[in-house]
């Protein structure tokens, strides 16, 4: 199997894993959510799971692929927020922890050119 048809199933499997993680242990991603979005936090990380595992299934196909890896580069951008929040939250975190909170925002600008590069590698512009 070459790279180019490795890559979406690589993205599909990080997406199913953080989705199940999501609903297997829900606390540490309700602490990320926004308070100023409506609601129980506990609701949006059951509906960003929900989202997750169905970008990784649309992604697995090839026939949805490309919508579902524009689909996957727009969630990226739009949990950047929650990212913000854990690294603000964890600014007073002893330094791994911190280092980790602040690490991850940059990731998800190769996250979100990863799922662009799929979404291009399927056809049609992206």
């Amino acid at each position: 199997m070459s790279r180019s048809e490795r890559s979406p199933l690589l993205l599909a499997g990080l997406l199913a894993t953080a989705g199940i993680a999501h609903f297997a242990a829900p606390r540490p991603f309700d602490a990320t959510i926004p308070g100023a979005l409506p609601g129980s936090p506990r609701t949006w990380t059951y509906a960003s799971g929900a989202a997750e595992l169905a970008l990784a299934a649309g992604l697995a196909l090839p026939r949805t692929r490309r919508t579902a890896a524009l689909a996957a580069a727009a969630f990226f951008v739009g949990v950047f927020p929650a990212n913000v929040k854990m690294a603000a939250d964890w600014r007073h975190r002893p330094i791994r922890q911190k280092a980790a909170a602040f690490g991850r925002l940059p990731l998800q600008v190769p996250l979100v050119l990863w799922a662009r590069g799929v979404a291009r590698n399927a056809g049609g512009r992206a």
